[in-house]
C-alpha cells in the first residue's frame, strides 16, 4: 500500500486557498493525508498546524506544513505582488517533491496570474503551462472532472474568434491521444469511450454551417477509429450533455473553453476538479479561482478542493 502523502501548493495567500486547505484537512486529512506548502503566517489564526521538515512526517491530527518563505503577510482579498515569488516557489517545490517520488501527487490551490506577472515576471498563461514547463513536456491537456461528467477543451484560454484557426488536426489528435491514455492509466477505464463535439451548430450540418467539422474534425476521428479507439462524433454539442447522452461516454472532448466548462459547472459547480493530463505525475486542482470577494470571511466551501484531493489520491494509488 502506497503511504506517501500528497503535497498541496498554497496558491495565492490572499485568496481562499489557505482557508479551504485547513477545512479540507479537517474533513479528510486522515483518509487522504497531504502536506501544505506555504507560509504558516498565511493560515487563518484559528488553524492548528505543525511545521515539518519532511513530507513523510504527515501523521497526527494537525495540518502538516512544509514552510515556504514569503516576503509579506497576506491581506485577505488584496493580492500582493511581493508574494509572487513565494507562490511560484511553492508550485516548484511541489513538482520537485512528486518527481522525486517523495509525494504521490500534487494538488494546487488557485493562483492570481496578474499578481504573479506583476511581482515576479511570471511568463506563463497559467498553472498548467508552468507545470508543463517544470515537467519538461510539450503538450498537456486540461480535464475538468466530476462524478457526473468529464470534459476536455481542445483549445483553452484564447478568444473565441481565434478558435477555428487554432483548431488544427495535430492539436485535436494529440488531445484525444493524451486523454485516451490517461483514462486507461489514471482512471482505470480499460476501453475509453470518447464523445467529440463539433465546433459549429449541429456539427456543421455537412458543411452548411461551417467546414471545420467536416474537413478538420471528422478526418482525425476516422483515422483514430481505424486504430481501434472508440470515438463518437463530431456530435452537435447541444445534445451531448443530458443524462442519457452522458451515459454513453467516459469523457467529452470539446472544441473550446466554454463549450466544455458550461456543462460541467452547471452539473457540478462546487465539486468539479481540474486535472492536468500528460504530465509525468498526478496534478489536480479545485475548479474555481481565488475568490477574493469572500476571502478571510470563513465562508468559502472546500468541496471542490476535497474532491481534488480525493481524485489525486486515487489517481496516485
Amino acid at each position: 500500500m502506497d503511504k506517501r502523502p500528497l503535497v498541496m501548493s498554497c496558491g495565492d495567500p490572499s485568496g481562499i486557498g489557505p482557508e479551504i486547505a485547513a477545512k479540507a484537512w479537517d474533513a479528510i486529512g486522515g483518509a487522504c493525508p497531504f502536506v501544505w506548502l506555504g507560509d504558516p503566517r498565511h493560515l487563518p489564526e484559528s488553524v492548528a498546524f505543525r511545521v515539518v521538515k519532511d513530507v513523510a512526517d504527515c501523521g497526527g491530527d494537525l495540518l502538516p506544513v512544509l514552510p515556504v518563505e514569503f516576503a509579506a503577510p497576506a491581506r485577505a482579498g488584496q493580492p500582493d505582488p511581493a508574494n509572487a515569488a513565494g507562490v511560484i516557489e511553492a508550485i516548484r517545490l511541489g513538482v520537485e517533491l512528486v518527481q522525486s517520488g517523495a509525494a504521490r501527487g500534487l494538488v494546487t490551490c488557485p493562483i492570481h496570474k496578474a499578481a504573479l506577472k506583476a511581482g515576479a515576471g511570471f511568463g506563463f498563461p497559467g498553472h498548467t503551462e508552468y507545470l508543463a514547463h517544470l515537467a519538461g513536456v510539450d503538450r498537456v491537456v486540461m480535464m475538468l472532472a466530476s462524478d457526473a461528467l468529464r470534459v476536455l477543451p481542445v483549445t483553452i484560454h484564447i478568444p473565441l474568434a481565434e478558435v477555428p484557426e487554432a483548431l488544427t488536426p495535430d492539436l485535436l489528435e494529440q488531445t484525444i491521444r493524451i486523454t485516451h491514455a490517461a483514462l486507461i492509466r489514471d482512471f482505470g477505464i480499460a476501453s475509453p469511450r470518447l464523445a467529440v463535439a463539433g465546433l459549429n451548430p449541429h456539427a456543421g450540418e455537412d458543411g452548411t454551417m461551417g467546414l471545420e467539422d467536416r474537413d478538420v474534425i471528422a478526418p482525425v476521428l476516422a483515422r483514430l477509429r481505424a486504430e481501434g479507439m472508440d470515438l463518437r462524433g463530431p456530435l452537435p454539442a447541444d445534445t451531448m450533455f443530458h443524462a442519457p447522452a452522458r451515459a454513453r461516454y467516459d469523457a467529452a472532448v470539446c472544441m473550446y473553453h466554454d463549450q466544455a466548462l458550461i456543462p460541467i459547472k452547471t452539473l457540478a459547480f462546487d465539486e468539479g476538479v481540474n486535472v492536468t493530463l500528460g504530465l509525468p505525475f498526478v496534478r489536480t486542482s479545485p475548479d474555481h479561482g481565488t475568490a477574493y470577494d469572500i476571502a478571510g470571511q470563513g465562508i468559502a466551501r472546500p468541496d471542490s478542493l476535497i474532491a481534488a484531493i480525493r481524485m489525486a489520491w486515487n489517481m496516485g494509488a
